[in-house]
């Protein structure tokens, strides 16, 4: 009786699976060619007060391995409470042309922390992550390129064939992911697909010469997807 209904929703998953995001339009990213991004401490909109400390040493690589200058997080975070903005809070709500002067930076990265928690029900822990990115420069204030992130684990425990031992295999890894919830590596995975993902990520940087000004297909203006 249960075979129509899981196939239903397996078809209904593959069906969002196959539905995929429209290009961003990186008009206003490649007018500006920004070549130094400075990331500023993330917003935490979440319960948990660690949230932050964890994702900021997960978010500068996938940046710079995309062909831009990262400024290091620790020197960020020190400069901005020299000048009076220690508050995450009042960096975001402060005008992004003041980064400027103080950094010399051609764009700062805005990121608020939306999820970072491990929800245990029954025997299953789910762990969860999201962000919420936007990149501003520093020139303008204008919004240049925008994106966000929800990743999901779930660990399984191994079929053994034995369903009392499954169940209690499964309630054994849920519970160790409860109380070490494998928030970093989601955390960097969402950092990867949010800066590389093909159509959504950002464009290669003047420090990818290889890639640098050839990725127009992959990371459309709409001046290019207009244009026969």
């Amino acid at each position: 009786m249960m075979k129509p209904l899981v196939l239903a929703l397996g078809l209904l998953a593959m069906t969002a699976c196959a539905t995929a995001p429209a290009p961003y339009d990186y008009s206003a990213f490649r007018s500006e060619a920004p070549r130094s991004i400075v990331i500023l401490p993330a917003l935490n909109n979440t319960t948990n007060v660690e949230a932050h400390e964890w994702f900021v040493s997960t978010v500068s690589r996938p940046f710079g391995e995309r062909g831009y200058y990262v400024y290091p997080a620790w020197m960020v975070k020190r400069t901005l409470e020299d000048s009076g903005l220690g508050d995450a809070a009042l960096v975001h709500e402060a005008d992004t042309r003041r980064l400027s002067p103080i950094f010399g930076c051609d764009a700062a990265m805005y990121i608020d922390i939306q999820q970072w928690e491990s929800k245990y029900v029954l025997i299953q822990t789910n762990t969860t992550v999201a962000f919420e990115y936007e990149l501003r420069s520093c020139k303008t204030g204008e919004t240049l390129w925008a994106n966000q992130q929800q990743l999901t684990y779930s660990p399984q425990a191994s079929s053994t064939g034995n369903l009392l031992g499954d169940l209690v295999a499964q309630a054994v890894v849920s519970a160790i992911e409860k109380a070490r919830p494998n928030y970093i590596p989601l955390a960097q995975q969402a950092n990867a697909m949010a800066a590389a993902s093909p159509g959504r990520g950002v464009p290669a940087g003047p420090y990818l010469p290889d890639q640098y000004g050839q990725d127009e297909n992959a990371y459309p203006s709409a001046l290019a997807t207009t244009v026969e």
